[in-house]
């Protein structure tokens, strides 16, 4: 059995619609760029407020990936 090493980065995710959205484009985005995402995290959740209304969602996350052999 292999042992794996695993990194974590934290990103902040945002979405107008939800805090679900917000994680997912978070982790779309990270994609991108990073091979073997195993997992996600979530740190932190809020909202932007613009004119007493919530404007759009904030997810801080951490994502682990395993880094290559």
């Amino acid at each position: 059995m292999d042992t794996h090493v695993y990194k974590k980065i934290e990103l902040v995710g945002s979405s107008t619609t939800t805090i679900e959205e917000a994680v997912k484009n978070a982790v779309k985005r990270a994609s991108e760029t990073i091979c073997n995402i195993r997992w996600v995290e979530v740190v932190e959740t809020r909202c932007h407020v613009e004119e007493n209304q919530i404007a759009y969602w904030q997810v801080t996350v951490r994502i682990g990936f395993t880094l290559d052999q």
